[in-house]
C-alpha cells in the first residue's frame, strides 16, 4: 500500500463506556449520527447539523484547510454491500458539507466488493485490518486527478477503514493529496472523554503488525 499514515480531522467525540450524563448524551448523539436522525427544533437531519456546525465554527477550526474550494469529498464505503435505498450516512454528510460550500463536489466512487465485519461489533482482535479493507474496497474512476480528496466518514474508531480506503484512492490518484474527516471519533477510555464537541486534527498510522494507531 502506498500510504502508511493518513492525516484526519474530527468534530465530535463519544465514548462507549461509562455511565455519566455527559457520556450518555454522547452515546445518544452517536446513535443520531449513525441513523442520520432528525435533531433540534425546527428539525434538521444530523448530517445537516454537522455541516451547519462546521460552517458556523469554521473560523476557529484548526482543520478548516481540509475544506478547500477545489476539494473533492469521497464518502467512505459501508462494511456491507450497498443495496438500493440503503442509508449511507457518510455520503449524506459529504453532500450536506458541499451544500453549505465546504468542498467542490461529492464523488461516490468507492464501494465494497465483499463485505467485512463491522468494527464496532467485533472484538479488537477480530476487527478488519487496513489491508483487509483495502482488498475489499473497489473504485469507480470517473474524473481526472484532483488536487485534493477528503474522505468523509461518520465515526472513526481505529481508522483502519479510512486508511484502507485512502490507499485505494492513492492507487487511482497517486499525485492527489488525500486526507480524511469524520464527524465523530471514538474515545475508548472514558477517563479521557471530556466533552462532545471536541474538534481535532490527528493521524492514523499503519503499525508493523498490520493494525492501526489513531492519535488522538
Amino acid at each position: 500500500m502506498r500510504l502508511s499514515q493518513l492525516e484526519f480531522s474530527a468534530l465530535l467525540t463519544y465514548t462507549p463506556r461509562g455511565l455519566s450524563r455527559l457520556i450518555g448524551h454522547s452515546k445518544n448523539v452517536m446513535l443520531y449520527l449513525k441513523k442520520d436522525s432528525y435533531v433540534e427544533d425546527p428539525p434538521i437531519l444530523m448530517s445537516q447539523w454537522v455541516a451547519k456546525t462546521m460552517l458556523n465554527n469554521l473560523a476557529t477550526l484548526e482543520f478548516a484547510s481540509f475544506f478547500q474550494p477545489n476539494t473533492i469529498l469521497v464518502p467512505t464505503p459501508k462494511s456491507s454491500l450497498m443495496r438500493p435505498n440503503t442509508l449511507w450516512v457518510p455520503e449524506r454528510i459529504a453532500k450536506a458539507l458541499v451544500k453549505v460550500g465546504l468542498g467542490k463536489e461529492v464523488l461516490s466512487c468507492l464501494f465494497r466488493r465483499t463485505p467485512v465485519p463491522k468494527a464496532a461489533r467485533s472484538a479488537p482482535h477480530m476487527r478488519p485490518t487496513t489491508a483487509k479493507h483495502y482488498e475489499t474496497i473497489g473504485i469507480h474512476v470517473g474524473l481526472s486527478s484532483p488536487d485534493e480528496i477528503l474522505l468523509v466518514d461518520d465515526i472513526v474508531t481505529r481508522g483502519a477503514t479510512l486508511l484502507g480506503a485512502a490507499n485505494r484512492l492513492a492507487d487511482a490518484f497517486p499525485n492527489t493529496r488525500i486526507r480524511a474527516f469524520a464527524a465523530m471519533r471514538t474515545i475508548s477510555n472514558p477517563n479521557e472523554f471530556t466533552k462532545l464537541y471536541d474538534p481535532c486534527v490527528g493521524t492514523i498510522t499503519l503499525q508493523p503488525a498490520g493494525d492501526t494507531l489513531r492519535r488522538p
